[in-house]
């Protein structure tokens, strides 16, 4: 299985800074001895892949640094060369992880999951939108998904990905997440289900199998999915009470959907603040070990003599 990285392009952040950008680096560490698992860098997202979501005024105050000071906050990290280098990577990796998916049924994003970024603004530590260009990305290839799937199971709605993508038929958005959580306002993705404060695993897997149902009616293809650490429990913004285990059960629910249909996956990261931080790190541990063990049961029956 690919697992696309990109922690070696630093984002450098002022000390106490709350964004937990040590996360990938030991995600990385854990996964380069999963034996299924083959590590590659992330390719670098051209401006015309961006610009498949993003205003062209937007990437260019991004690129050259003009971004207001009003704009900077909202996005939640300061500029840099290095700021941007680091966006543009991580939303290679999704696009680069859809390819691999396309050709081998599962890959992921050890990074991405940046669905608060806009078209015409980031916000919410996100700057460019990973998973709405890599949907863009995708179907525009010669032989693309009919309709692509993108399931946001981060604890905070995907808004800008509900935004930038609402008024795109071939593109089905499902955001589960904390009902009173960021973003205080919502957008209307195709399907949303607001949580309220502490759900818990059932509620939560209850859900889940609601949304999976609402893809499955709409006939996807592709399944782009942020599978977030943050709604466990231990989570310093998440409001919500799933522990690992739930979240085991709810990667698993996802992969058994995917399976069932033959659909490829692609799989980003997207949010997790808990402490201490290793919490975070084993749960997205965790979702790249069920993708892999998913990968290994897809090679291993079609191996398999027909009767």
């Amino acid at each position: 299985m690919k697992a696309y990285y990109s922690d070696h392009f630093v984002l450098p952040l002022p000390a106490g800074h709350r964004f937990p950008m040590a996360k990938y680096r030991m995600l990385r560490d854990l996964v380069v001895d999963l034996p299924d698992a083959q590590l590659l860098e992330a390719p670098r997202a051209s401006d015309t892949e961006l610009l498949l979501a993003h205003d062209a005024s937007y990437l260019q105050r991004v690129i050259s640094g003009t971004l207001s000071e009003a704009e900077q906050k909202e996005i939640g990290f300061p500029w840099s060369e290095k700021m941007v280098e680091r966006s543009r990577r991580s939303v290679g990796a999704t696009i680069a992880a859809c390819q691999s998916a396309i050709e081998e049924g599962v890959a992921v994003n050890l990074a991405g999951g940046t669905h608060h970024a806009y078209r015409n603004k980031g916000s919410g530590f996100c700057v460019f939108n990973d998973a709405a260009i890599a949907a863009r990305v995708l179907m525009k290839y010669p032989i693309s998904p009919r309709r692509i799937g993108i399931l946001d199971l981060d604890v905070h709605q995907g808004d800008g990905t509900a935004a930038i993508l609402q008024h795109d038929p071939a593109i089905c958005t499902v955001s589960i997440h904390g009902e009173k959580n960021y973003p205080f306002a919502k957008t209307n993705s195709d399907l949303d289900i607001a949580l309220a404060d502490g759900s818990g695993d059932t509620i939560y897997l209850e859900a889940l199998e609601q949304a999976l149902e609402f893809l499955a009616k709409h006939d996807i293809e592709f399944l782009i999915y942020l599978a977030g650490a943050d709604p466990f429990e231990g989570d310093r913004l998440g409001r919500l009470r799933l522990t690992k285990e739930g979240l085991a059960l709810r990667d698993q629910q996802v992969m058994a959907f995917v399976g069932e249909r033959g659909i490829p996956i692609a799989i980003a990261m997207a949010g997790g603040y808990a402490n201490p931080i290793e919490d975070t790190v084993q749960i997205h541990y965790q979702t790249i070990q069920i993708a892999s063990a998913h990968q290994h049961k897809m090679r291993t029956s079609k191996s398999r003599p027909s009767s």
